[in-house]
């Protein structure tokens, strides 16, 4: 029983930490830097993050198909390998606590399809996931939408 207990702490504590990092995102000059995003897959996910740079961003991720109990934040860094006018190639690190607890590797596209809203995106992403507390290895894949502010 101790050891649930210490593993319930432990998720709380992680969610804070989540929780801080979230804020910290919006109190940096996000202007025109803070977007969110949306991923739609049997897994789906949405997203705030927050670009270093034209190369370096980050992002929490949020599971959308949890209870609140299981609410499961995802923190990635990602890094633009192919960096286009109108598309972007990424690939990234990260990881997830709670409903899956593990490492996750983010490769994705990202293109704006309209010239004239370029702040709009939509984007395809393959994810393997690393799985702790089960031992597997789950291939998520998705699409969605990212609106930059």
């Amino acid at each position: 029983m101790t050891n649930n207990l210490i593993i319930k702490n432990m998720k709380r504590t992680v969610k804070f930490y989540a929780l801080c990092i979230l804020f910290s995102f919006i109190a940096l000059k996000g202007y025109s830097q803070l977007s969110i995003s949306f991923y739609n897959s049997s897994i789906s996910k949405i997203g705030l993050a927050y670009n270093f740079n034209d190369r370096l961003w980050s992002e929490l991720r949020l599971y959308s198909y949890t209870s609140l109990l299981d609410l499961t934040p995802e923190l990635v860094f990602c890094y633009n390998i192919v960096k286009k006018e109108n598309h972007n190639v990424y690939l990234g690190l990260g990881a997830n606590i709670n409903y899956y607890t593990g490492f996750v590797l983010p490769v994705g596209v990202q293109f704006t399809p309209i010239e004239k809203f370029n702040n709009f995106s939509l984007h395809i992403e393959f994810q393997p996931t690393l799985d702790f507390m089960q031992g597997d290895i789950f291939m998520q894949s998705s699409w969605g939408l990212r609106y930059k502010f």
